[in-house]
């Protein structure tokens, strides 16, 4: 197989998508010009990873001006921004990127050429993020001192970024200098997303991988199996405290237990310079649905009360080092110049 796969794509004033919800089974790929459609995607997790959501929100809002002009186009934009930003709470790069978009709109709104504009940086977003996942690789590297066997978390690669990812950017950087053995991919329930589609692009990649159930890292960890652990985040405070998918903090404290290094690797729009400490940080709940039924499997009755958090908070002495596009972070972290 080639990794001949994108996860999202502006052509043609339109964007194409890829719906994550079908994979590994099906690649389908969804064109619109719609916002809204957008923000149904980015809610529905069709496009998801704090990153790609960043990404996704911006060419959603240059569309939304596409075909108006004047006060219509000011009153288009602020629905959009408003709709983009209720779609997810905790991944800070959505916000990020839609104030980002908000103030080129309010410098040029008054232009004939303001969809251009917009859209060109919606553009250059987009091809930030692409910079920093490669920095982000770079940068990882340092982390290896030999070849090792990594246990990951969640899905961090070109499904959650505009470029090859965050995590999963420094797996692959290591994998192509011979320094990857083999990849563990917890298969990250609820909704899957290690199973899903990190052993896509593992594979995709050509990288050598098992997944097992989340349960199964400690095992993996008493039978000396694991080097080290890396995973992404959606939004760090700037004690280090940092807020990743549901499951994250179990490897933390695991691997705090079993002495292995414990790693966080994202790019510096993911620090949230306006928090200090992750108790700040507004945890999204999803769908108890998503609990009681697996890929629309019901497996347990509905009327069942669920505890479904989509991300928890690892606290920042239990991490061993946050890999930025900048450098590696380490604890005390102080991100702050």
């Amino acid at each position: 197989m080639g990794n001949d796969y994108f996860s999202i794509k502006f052509e043609n004033d339109q964007l194409i998508f890829l719906d994550q919800t079908k994979l590994p089974l099906e690649e389908v790929y969804v064109t619109t010009d719609r916002y809204e459609r957008i923000a149904e995607a980015i809610e529905k997790l069709e496009i998801r990873g704090a990153p790609l959501i960043g990404i996704a929100a911006a060419y959603a809002l240059a569309l939304s001006i596409k075909n108006s002009s004047g006060s219509e186009s000011a009153e288009n934009f602020n629905l959009a921004f408003k709709r983009l930003y209720r779609t997810r709470p905790t991944a800070v790069n959505l916000f990020h990127a839609l104030n980002q978009v908000k103030n080129i709109f309010e410098s040029c709104k008054a232009s004939e050429n303001v969809y251009q504009m917009v859209l060109t940086e919606a553009k250059e977003i987009h091809q930030d993020d692409m910079d920093k996942c490669s920095k982000i690789g770079e940068n990882g590297l340092l982390i290896f001192k030999k070849k090792s066997t990594i246990l990951t978390h969640c899905n961090t690669g070109k499904l959650a970024t505009g470029g090859d990812g965050t995590a999963f950017s420094v797996i692959k950087k290591g994998y192509e200098n011979g320094l990857v053995e083999l990849v563990y991919a917890d298969e990250t329930r609820p909704l899957l997303q290690g199973l899903r589609l990190t052993t896509f692009e593992l594979e995709r990649s050509g990288i050598p991988f098992a997944v097992q159930s989340d349960s199964m890292a400690a095992v993996l960890m008493q039978q000396s199996k694991i080097d080290f652990v890396i995973t992404g985040a959606d939004r760090i405070a700037l004690n280090g405290d940092s807020a990743n998918k549901i499951g994250t903090y179990n490897l933390a404290v695991l691997c705090n237990y079993h002495n292995i290094p414990f790693y966080i690797a994202a790019p510096t729009t993911t620090i949230d310079t306006k928090i200090a400490t992750g108790s700040e940080i507004e945890i999204e709940f999803r769908n108890k649905n998503e609990l009681l039924a697996i890929s629309g499997v019901q497996v347990a009755p509905n009327h069942y009360r669920t505890f479904s958090p989509a991300f928890d908070v690892t606290p920042a002495h239990l991490i061993s080092g946050i890999i930025t596009e900048e450098k590696i972070y380490y604890f005390p972290y102080n991100f702050i110049k």
